[in-house]
Parts: C-alpha cells; sequence; structure tokens
C-alpha cells in the first residue's frame, strides 16, 4: 500500500486526488466511477494516481473516512440534558446528523450504493450506524434510569428510529433531483417529534 505522503507537495497531491474522486464518484457513482477517471479529474497520469492509493475501494475508503466520524460528532448534542430537555436534545443531534448528510450527499450518495456491492463497505456501514444507536441506547439509559437498557425492544425502538433518519436523509438529499426540496430545519422538527413520542411522551 503506497505510504501517506509527508512533503507538502504530496499531501497537496493528495488531497487533491481526494477532492477529484468525490467529484467523480458524485457523477458517476461507486460502481461506474473507474481509476482512469479520477486521475483524468485531476489531471494526472494514471501511474501518477497509483502512487498514493492502490484501487478504487482503498480511495473511497480514505474519502468516506473523515465524513463518518464528522457524521457521528454532528449529531451529537453536547449542550442539552436529553433528561431534562429530551425534545432540545433530540432536535439537535437530528439537525446536525441532517445538516452534515446534506452536505456530503454526493458521497453518501455512492457510499450507500458501495455498500450493497461490497462486503468492506456494508461493514462500514453496519458498524457507523450501530455506533450511532449504542450512544442513544447508553443515553437513554441515563436519561431514564428505569429503563432496562438491555431490553430488546428499547434497541428495536432505537434501531427503528435511526433507520427513519437515515433513510429519510438519503431519500430527501441524496436523492434530492428526485424529491420537492425538504427543509432541513422542517424535516428536523418531523423526525424529532416522532423520536420524543416514542421514547418520551409518556415521561413529561
Amino acid at each position: 500500500m503506497p505510504a501517506v505522503p509527508t512533503t507538502p507537495k504530496g499531501l497537496k497531491t493528495r488531497e487533491h486526488i481526494l477532492q477529484a474522486a468525490r467529484a467523480v464518484f458524485a457523477r458517476s457513482g461507486f460502481v461506474a466511477a473507474r481509476m482512469s477517471d479520477v486521475a483524468e479529474e485531476a489531471q494526472l497520469s494514471l501511474g501518477g494516481l497509483y502512487r498514493y492509493f492502490t484501487n478504487k475501494e482503498n480511495l473511497f475508503a480514505e474519502l468516506i473516512a473523515d465524513i463518518h466520524d464528522e457524521l457521528y460528532q454532528a449529531s451529537r448534542a453536547p449542550d442539552y440534558d436529553l433528561a431534562a430537555e429530551p425534545r432540545a436534545a433530540l432536535y439537535e443531534a437530528n439537525r446536525g446528523y441532517l445538516q452534515h448528510y446534506y452536505d456530503n450527499r454526493d458521497v453518501m450518495r455512492a457510499f450507500i450504493e458501495s455498500a450493497t456491492v461490497e462486503t468492506r463497505f456494508r461493514d462500514i456501514w453496519w458498524q457507523m450506524r450501530n455506533r450511532h444507536i449504542d450512544r442513544f441506547v447508553h443515553a437513554l439509559a441515563k436519561a431514564q434510569p428505569d429503563r432496562d437498557a438491555t431490553d430488546p425492544d428499547t434497541r428495536l425502538a432505537a434501531e427503528a428510529m435511526a433507520c427513519l433518519v437515515e433513510h429519510s436523509a438519503y431519500v430527501w438529499f441524496a436523492h434530492e433531483a428526485m424529491h420537492d426540496p425538504v427543509d432541513i430545519q422542517a424535516a428536523t422538527a418531523t423526525l424529532t417529534d416522532t423520536w420524543y413520542r416514542t421514547f418520551f411522551a409518556d415521561s413529561h
């Protein structure tokens, strides 16, 4: 595997390749994208591209790595206490997720496609969604001490809500050309209301 460059020029070239790859994957999708397309977009020789990335899969994995961590961080609500202000906390978490998804909708569209054809990316997707679910179940256990966090129904409900947000974002934003424009604030309010009614309506 090519080593990560350490010189300013090498780092700049690598970042330029990633930006070119983003444009190619957004335009062509994961399956149809080719390394030669990325090389052309980056105005590099194919050999020059392979000095930085060995194949399309490694290039795409690098492209999505930071986005996934940023998506996880964006969907935190550190300024709100889930126990005391559940609706506000849920709103902030959903808004952060939807905004970051929207900002990276081109890559997320290609990512979901990649997860259907490559085990490597399916596993990344699975780990990513479980990371979000685990965090919420843990936070819910702290917010509602009387609730059994190990109850399968609790986790199933959290999974259902996570699927709702994820797929809604995919439909509304990753394929926005096929859908009437969706306002992020309105979308956040709708999803937050569903989360709130599922987990907190009886306690507030």
